[in-house]
C-alpha cells in the first residue's frame, strides 16, 4: 500500500499563503528530493494554477540552480488535479481527476510503489476531515505573517498527532513529520 502524505509550507502563526515564505535553496532541494520519491502529486485548481509557474523555468531557467532542479522534479511527477471548472491542465504530466477525491485516494493508496503527495490546502483539509492522511509534513517558516489564509481553519474535529521526526534548516525553518493517531 502507498502512503498518503500531505506536505505543506506555513508560518509560525499558521498562515499558508504561498506568497509569504521565501524558501531558500536548502528547502527547494528538500522538496525536489520529496518529489523524486513520489508516485503522484494531488492538487486543487488554485494551487495547481500557482504551481504552473515552475513550467516557465523549464524553457527559461532561473539563475538559482535549486529552482531549476525543483522545476524539473515537479515536471516529471504525474499530477492529478481536482477541479469542477477546468477543461484541461495545460501541462503534459498533469491530468484532471476522473473520480471524486475520496475515491481517487482509496484507489491510489491500494496501489504499490511510491507515496502520494497532497499539495493543496483544500485537499489536505478534506482528507484530514475524512481521516485519509497517513503523514503530515509541516514546513514551518520562522515568520509571523498576520492575517491571511490559515491552513487548518476548516478542520471539523480534533485530530491528535504523534511527532515522528523533525528536521531543522537554515535560518530556522523546521519540518515536523506527524502521524495522525487513529482511534
Amino acid at each position: 500500500m502507498r502512503k498518503i502524505t500531505a506536505a505543506f509550507n506555513m508560518t509560525l502563526d499558521g498562515n499558508c499563503d504561498h506568497t509569504v515564505p521565501n524558501p531558500d535553496a536548502e528547502i527547494h532541494d528538500h522538496y525536489s528530493q520529496l518529489l523524486n520519491n513520489a508516485h503522484a502529486l494531488l492538487y486543487g485548481r488554485i494551487t495547481f494554477e500557482l504551481m504552473k509557474f515552475w513550467q516557465t523555468l523549464l524553457s527559461n531557467p532561473s539563475e538559482q540552480q535549486s529552482h531549476n532542479d525543483f522545476a524539473k522534479a515537479i515536471d516529471k511527477v504525474p499530477k492529478i488535479v481536482f477541479s469542477n471548472s477546468m477543461q484541461s491542465t495545460g501541462w503534459e504530466s498533469a491530468q484532471l481527476s476522473d473520480k471524486p477525491l475520496h475515491e481517487k485516494i482509496k484507489e491510489l493508496k491500494n496501489g504499490e510503489g511510491k507515496d502520494i503527495l497532497i499539495c493543496s490546502r483544500s485537499l489536505i483539509i478534506q482528507l484530514l476531515n475524512q481521516n485519509l492522511i497517513d503523514e503530515l509534513q509541516l514546513c514551518i517558516h520562522p515568520i509571523i505573517a498576520g492575517p491571511g489564509m490559515m491552513l487548518f481553519d476548516k478542520i471539523e474535529k480534533r485530530i491528535d498527532m504523534n511527532l515522528r521526526k523533525t528536521e531543522i534548516f537554515k535560518p530556522g525553518t523546521v519540518i515536523h513529520y506527524y502521524i495522525p493517531i487513529r482511534n
